[in-house]
């Protein structure tokens, strides 16, 4: 169903990384992973991912960090914000460095992929 859309994915959590790779290879997606912002900024330069999923407390560099940078980089590359911080979820700042969705982790891996799909096919949401 989504195969050729490629995910780079960005957590400073190894287990968590690794689950939600395996989650979204299993639904289809190709998966690469960072395991910070800056790293997911200069991975994303050449992977040139379809979607790129932030994690917002990350070392180094944090998710809304690595938002603007991405977004800067290339406007058309998609961000979501996969966080366990609930009130991030409406802060107005995020359409500004290129958020498109902020999904919560208490959600779940489920919330993601929908998450993923409304960006990628609005009309299907």
């Amino acid at each position: 169903m989504h195969h050729g859309i490629s995910i780079l994915l960005a957590d400073d959590s190894t287990p968590v990384r690794r689950a939600m790779r395996s989650y979204l290879e299993a639904v289809g997606f190709k998966v690469s992973e960072a395991a910070d912002g800056v790293e997911a900024v200069e991975r994303a330069a050449w992977l040139n991912p379809d979607v790129v999923v932030l994690d917002l407390a990350m070392p180094r560099m944090n998710g809304f960090e690595a938002a603007r940078q991405l977004h800067g980089m290339d406007p058309k590359i998609h961000l979501i914000l996969f966080t366990l911080y609930r009130d991030m979820i409406d802060r107005p700042e995020a359409p500004q460095v290129g958020i498109e969705a902020v999904v919560s982790k208490s959600d779940g891996l489920d919330a993601l992929v929908r998450g993923i799909s409304n960006i990628l096919n609005p009309k299907w949401s």
